[in-house]
């Protein structure tokens, strides 16, 4: 009797502990590298609040915002080593993956507009790009815009040749690097959290981002010009582990797919606004002289910059430039 006794209280003990571990939630580490009040900050908050709604719970996550968890060079290791359950990389940093398709994204002026880039990034050539992450354990979701990009330095930019010989931050893309020399700038690739401080003392001249990146990290607090070019963009794609993706049971799958589609239509949204607000606040803030191009000045950018697109065209790959040139009708010749 004791021992059926002490047998039965055994397997009520194993029961409840079984129970305990079954209600936990799965838990999923965001992490980024950006402010919580960016674009991408925003969404990932909201892909939190959606994700916990529709699993009801059974899905905690965790967003960790500003490189407080892992920087640059580190989250995707991160990943792989399945310490962060989820990144948002931008598509430059997909070259080191030895996916360097992903540097298309990169070269100047291939997207004349946000929608000439939705027919890429939410269609056909954008599932390709996506789905050729996995044979390397990755597991792409979804493509996030944050916008396109204006040039900042310590001096006012005019025109190309106002940017030979400046110091200028990149992010670790050789058509970024490409993209500068074009110029006559001299590029040096740093981590995004790095860069206020190397603006501020003058380790760089200047930089190139999306409007609402540059003020929320406080760039133009210590960058007295940016010129507005819209010469390249920045966006990300949301990424995971495959492994941890594939193991996840079905229903839950099906609830995180549908949570990362509301929050990538929400990012997607927000990415014009958010950018038009951060202009306006660099503006009065008064400390930033802003230099608007005319048609000619633009024209001058493209011209000095289109042949990015010749020197990448065997790294990136010709039939995918190709590809994207005929689905947004952008012709390389007219310039």
């Amino acid at each position: 009797m004791k021992y059926r006794m002490l047998s039965w209280l055994f397997a009520l003990m194993v029961g409840l502990v079984g129970s305990a571990a079954a209600s936990d939630p799965i838990v999923i580490r965001f992490s980024h590298v950006v402010a919580p009040d960016t674009p991408k900050g925003k969404a990932a908050d909201y892909f939190k609040q959606r994700a916990e709604a529709l699993t009801e719970g059974r899905v905690r996550v965790e967003v960790y915002p500003n490189s407080t968890l892992y920087k640059d060079r580190e989250e995707m290791e991160a990943l792989q080593l399945g310490a962060v359950q989820m990144l948002a990389p931008s598509l430059a940093k997909f070259g080191v993956l030895g996916v360097a398709e992903f540097e298309v994204f990169d070269l100047p002026f291939i997207f004349d507009d946000a929608e000439a880039l939705a027919k890429v990034t939410r269609g056909p050539i954008g599932r390709r790009l996506l789905a050729s992450l996995e044979p390397r354990g990755i597991k792409g979701l979804a493509f996030w815009d944050n916008g396109f990009k204006s040039f900042s330095a310590n001096t006012p930019i005019h025109g190309p040749a106002d940017l030979i010989g400046k110091r200028m931050r990149i992010q670790p893309s050789k058509v970024l690097e490409t993209q500068m020399q074009a110029l006559g700038a001299v590029p040096h690739m740093m981590a995004f959290s790095e860069v206020y401080d190397a603006l501020r003392i003058g380790i760089v001249d200047g930089t190139e981002n999306p409007h609402s990146n540059l003020y929320t990290q406080r760039m133009h607090e210590v960058q007295p010009y940016i010129t507005l070019t819209d010469h390249g963009y920045l966006g990300y794609a949301v990424i995971t582990s495959k492994k941890f993706w594939d193991g996840l049971p079905r229903g839950i799958r099906r609830q995180l797919e549908q949570a990362m589609r509301e929050a990538s239509d929400f990012a997607n949204r927000i990415a014009r606004e958010e950018n038009e607000r951060a202009i306006a606040a660099v503006r009065a803030a008064g400390t930033t002289e802003i230099v608007e191009l005319d048609a000619v000045g633009r024209e001058a950018f493209k011209r000095a910059l289109l042949p990015v697109h010749g020197a990448m065209a065997e790294r990136i790959g010709v039939k995918l430039i190709e590809a994207i040139y005929r689905e947004t009708g952008f012709d390389p010749n007219a310039f």
